[in-house]
């Protein structure tokens, strides 16, 4: 619980009240009691908590930001535009177990994205009291939805205007709409800074001390009315609210008379209140209102409290203390006065300890109390208010209610004067300071992010992302070792160049990285000169600063070393000795596993190149083009292939996809790819290529079984004969520009039924016109219809293959029904359609395929052109999650031909 809910500061991104106020309507709309919105940041990949309503931000603070790409459901919700609802902890770990390991606590939780015509924005978020199934919070999902699209509505418009629609600041801490009456006398009041009138009701008038009737007029005539020593800083106050600097937590003020009061203040909002300024123009002040709270309880209340044997006091949900008697001042070593209206970790700061936050996190976020330890930290002198016979331990209760957790502290005499304290945070506010929570999850967070890693760049980023924040360093190394000598995996925060020195070293070089591994003892250094003393000689990367050298050992097997680079000298208490020891295990049995991975995938990748065809058969009258793209690191080889083959007198036209990925996939590709081309160049019947290729993986059994579809070409008369194995149906681009996919009647996939058919459906390819074969990885996307995919496919057919012309029937996805513009007809036996086969031999009006303007028609771009444009978008996905195969092809007309122009033969271009 370091540092305060917020900062004075001006935040970055949207108006405040814009955000406060949708995350204070979800809130309603829900009856939630904690609330939160995301928004992206500046930095690409990286969102940050903008908003966070019924919780003390202070100790939640690893969740202030998220990584884009990581499992976590903002950051799916943001990626994907789907909402996901977690109606129990239990769900919460089944989809996401990162969230559950640092949030073991039993709430439910509802994410919407914040989008606008297609734009994300951020992500609104809602916590929420556990529920058996998501059902039951259906319609509290569709009003978040609602409020959602508000506020992504309201940012599209400040977008427009040049206002700034990122964050990169800390969040926001309010408090949500109070559950019930709020406790304690309220007044209000409101001061318009353009005229410098003050309005009070007779509450805040009686707060205030004031006769009756009487009401300070102005900003000064109110800075009188409080005690002097506060009266210099309410004018400051109050116009920094007016400038959207409101303070993030409740301000104490003092009567005239001494009494304790609470001041909060905000922008007031409504439909009088001015519109936001134009960008660039200087913020006018604004109007703003607030509320004055007396946190005393009645004087029948307090007395009856003091009597108590326990310490009673109440935290509101943004951690401020608001009621304490004077047994807990007494027990907690601190004035009931200077307890009551400060945060609870300000006030009492060594109650900055993981358990006391685990805790509070616990009841602040599901009904259940909690009841726990917690010892007074050692003093070095004496005591100044001893207590006899009480001893140095308190057993600590905490009652959740809706607006309030009531806190109960009693001395625990029975807990053993040896058992050590628990270390507080000594400089809660130094800069850098990792968030004391961490350590508590991020062990139980790193060990299930590297079960996810595949790589050992992975395994290196999630070090990265998940270790260095937990224990607040700067700096990370990580060396493998190969053949005796340790070389660079990763590095992050180093000087450049200052490794480079000590890539290769040998394993006899007196160095603390090459030590910690061959002795398999951890190195720590509390100090840049403890370093040296121990290393004369070595090379500093900083004057100041401490070290971490961690041996990777996997099993007993060395695997290499970790280093880690703190900016201030630090020492290392023996828990984070111990901690870091077996992290530092766990990385090696991740950096173990992602090594062999990288050996399968590298042999994986290195069959399938070799299968694929390194170039496609040749027809004077059909251009070809094929693109292959394997999925981006970290995902297994898939068994995705292309093909063209002589076959007789024409072309035979192949595209498969074996399930699964790996090694047995690319063997298993390669085993169809070479049956398939040998029943080609037989020119063997399309439905008999099918069936015996069935047939052959069956009688294979690897297992495994895959989809191909197969079009056999007539160059001359433009003929094709059509079959598919549970592919994904062919895209055909007319010489006009329109487009459609061709509806082929299909059979089941190969290696599944010995006694399938494939029928066999014949049509007529036009000079100019563009088929186009490809596999599911270039259409399938997370959270969307394949059909979608589908159509987007058709429409950048459209676009890249010329000037786009009107969709065809069917162009809408593979169900339409008739092929307008195309012969078709299925048929069972070899025969062709001798009528379909004495047309589509001249050029089409319309077009002239590749040819260009010799046609007649516009100029369209070569077919390789075509495959790099269609393929162009999932060439730079930073994470393709499958391979993909693309084959395109296209007949030439027959004056073309004649002139003596060849046609550009496409290649393999992966």
């Amino acid at each position: 619980m370091t540092g305060s809910a917020g900062s004075e500061r001006k935040p970055s991104g949207p108006p405040p009240a814009l955000l406060t106020g949708a995350v204070a309507d979800a809130l309603r709309a829900t009856g939630g009691r904690i609330g939160g919105v995301y928004l992206c940041s500046a930095t690409p990949g990286l969102m940050r908590l903008a908003v966070l309503s019924g919780l003390p931000g202070p100790l939640f603070r690893p969740w202030w930001r998220v990584i884009v790409d990581r499992p976590f459901p903002v950051a799916d919700v943001h990626r994907t535009g789907v909402p996901v609802v977690l109606a129990n902890a239990t769900e919460t770990m089944r989809h996401y177990p990162q969230l559950a390991a640092g949030l073991p606590f039993q709430f439910g939780s509802i994410y919407v994205p914040v989008v606008a015509q297609g734009r994300s924005f951020g992500v609104l978020a809602i916590l929420r009291p556990a529920v058996a199934d998501a059902a039951e919070v259906q319609e509290e999902r569709e009003q978040l939805t609602v409020v959602a699209d508000a506020l992504g509505a309201a940012l599209l418009r400040l977008d427009a205007d040049g206002g700034d629609v990122t964050w990169d600041g800390e969040p926001l801490c309010v408090r949500p709409p109070a559950a019930g009456p709020a406790p304690g006398r309220v007044g209000r009041f409101a001061w318009d800074p353009t005229t410098d009138v003050v309005t009070l009701d007779e509450q805040a008038r009686v707060l205030l001390g004031l006769p009756p009737g009487e009401s300070p007029g102005t900003l000064d005539a109110l800075a009188r009315a409080v005690d002097p020593t506060d009266a210099h800083r309410l004018p400051g106050l109050l116009h920094r609210t007016a400038r959207g600097r409101p303070p993030p937590l409740p301000v104490q003020v003092r009567t005239t008379e001494g009494g304790l009061r609470l001041l909060e203040l905000w922008e007031a909002t409504g439909p009088e209140t001015r519109p936001p300024d134009p960008p660039g123009s200087a913020a006018a002040p604004r109007p703003i209102a607030g509320v004055l709270l007396d946190p005393g309880p009645g004087a029948l209340a307090d007395g009856a409290a003091d009597l108590l044997p326990e310490g009673v006091f109440c935290l509101d949900r943004l951690g401020l203390v608001v009621y304490a008697n004077a047994r807990a001042g007494h027990l907690l070593g601190v004035p009931r006065d200077r307890l009551v209206g400060r945060s609870l970790w300000e006030a009492v700061p060594w109650l900055n300890q993981p358990t006391c936050e685990e805790h509070l996190r616990g009841a602040l976020l599901s009904p259940a109390p909690a009841h726990f330890h917690v010892r007074h930290p050692l003093t070095t002198g004496p005591s100044p208010d001893p207590r006899p016979y009480e001893g140095d331990w308190l057993h600590i209760s905490l009652y959740p209610g809706a607006d309030l957790v009531t806190c109960t502290a009693v001395p625990a005499n029975r807990v053993p004067d040896g058992t050590p304290p628990e270390p507080s945070q000594t400089d809660p506010g130094a800069p850098g300071t990792a968030a004391s929570t961490a350590p508590l999850y991020r062990p139980i967070v790193l060990a299930i992010a590297l079960t996810e890693a595949v790589t050992a760049r992975q395994v290196s980023a999630v070090v990265m992302r998940e270790l260095l924040p937990a224990f607040g360093g700067r700096r990370l190394a990580i060396y493998l070792l190969q053949e005796r000598h340790l070389y660079l995996a990763w590095e992050s925060g180093f000087p450049d160049g200052f490794l480079s020195p000590f890539e290769g070293v040998a394993l006899d070089a007196r160095l603390p990285g090459v030590e910690t591994l061959t002795t398999g003892r951890p190195l720590f250094f509390d100090s840049m000169q403890q370093l040296a003393a121990a290393y004369p000689g070595i090379a500093l990367d900083a004057s100041e600063g401490a070290r971490a050298f961690l041996p990777l050992i996997a099993s007993g097997r060395p695997v290499g070393s970790c280093i880690l680079g703190f900016d201030r000298s630090r020492s290392f208490s023996s828990e984070e000795r111990t901690v870091l020891t077996a992290l530092a295990g766990l990385i090696a049995h991740a950096m173990e596993k992602a090594q062999r991975y990288d050996t399968e995938a590298a042999l994986a990748r290195g069959l399938q190149q070799a299968l694929l065809p390194r170039r496609l058969s040749q027809h004077a009258r059909v251009e070809t083009a094929g693109r292959y793209l394997p999925g981006t690191e970290g995902m297994d080889v898939g068994g995705d292939w292309y093909d063209v083959v002589e076959a007789g007198d024409g072309l035979a036209l192949v595209i498969g996809d074996v399930q699964g990925h790996g090694v047995q996939a690319a063997a298993t590709m390669g085993q169809l790819r070479s049956a398939v081309r040998a029943f080609a160049l037989g020119d063997r019947p399309p439905e008999e290529v099918m069936g015996g290729t069935n047939h052959l993986l069956i009688d294979l059994d690897p297992g495994q079984f895959a989809s191909c579809c197969y079009v056999r070409l007539d160059p001359v008369t433009g003929v094709a004969r059509a079959v598919r194995a549970g592919h994904l149906p062919p895209l055909l681009r007319h010489p006009d520009g329109r487009t459609e996919a061709v509806d082929l009647p299909g059979g089941v996939v190969l290696g599944v039924d010995p006694r399938a058919h494939y029928p066999v459906t014949e049509l007529r390819l036009e000079p100019g016109a563009i088929l186009a074969l490809y596999t599911d990885g270039l259409v399938e996307r997370p959270g969307e219809d394949i059909d979608d995919g589908i159509a987007a496919l058709l429409r950048a057919l459209a676009e890249a293959g010329g000037r786009p012309g009107p969709p065809a029937d069917g162009a809408h996805g593979p169900r339409s029904g008739g092929s307008r513009g195309l012969s078709l007809r299925d048929v069972t036996g070899p025969s062709r359609d001798p009528a379909g086969a004495g047309s589509g031999t001249a050029p089409s009006p319309a077009g002239g395929g590749a040819a260009g303007p010799r046609s007649g028609g516009p100029a369209h771009p070569p077919l390789a052109a075509v495959a790099d444009r269609l393929t162009a978008t999932a060439r730079q996905a930073a994470d393709r999650a499958d391979d993909i195969a693309l084959l395109l092809a296209t007949r030439r007309a027959a004056a073309d031909t004649a002139s003596g122009e060849h046609p550009h033969h496409g290649r393999d271009g992966a």
